[in-house]
């Protein structure tokens, strides 16, 4: 698996270092996920991008809170205001919500990736992802 992920990452040119707190759980990251696209979806992108580099290229103990809480706050997000979010029975919601909507759909893993009725499954399925947007 970690050969496979390399040779990915060299063929998609992006970085990937394998994070030695691997699996994480990745509760309060998705809650997140989720609370900023309902809240403050001009910052989701960011936040993404934030929580890849501290997963896979320059790796943080994303178990901790308060490492969770230390890269966001040296990202410029304001960690007390991410605290309450994924604390909401709302953004709580959203997520059971859209992780039912997905398996109803025939999502398994990650990454899965719709377009129109189609599935895609896999990062060694972009290619065909592509294909169907354009297509589409």
């Amino acid at each position: 698996m970690n050969d496979d992920m390399a040779r990915w990452a060299e063929r998609w040119g992006v970085p990937l270092v394998m994070n030695p707190y691997f699996p994480v759980n990745t509760l309060t990251l998705m809650r997140g996920a989720c609370g900023l696209l309902m809240r403050q979806p001009n910052d989701f992108r960011r936040y993404v991008d934030t929580m890849f580099r501290a997963m896979w290229v320059a790796p943080r103990n994303l178990n901790d809170p308060g490492e969770v809480a230390a890269v966001l706050a040296e990202a410029g997000f304001d960690t007390a205001a991410f605290m309450a979010l994924v604390a909401d029975p709302e953004v709580k919601a959203d997520l059971i919500a859209r992780t039912e909507a997905s398996v109803a759909r025939g999502a398994f893993g990650a990454p899965t990736f719709f377009v129109g009725p189609q599935i895609f499954f896999g990062q060694d399925r972009l290619d065909f992802v592509r294909k169907a947007l354009v297509d589409a």
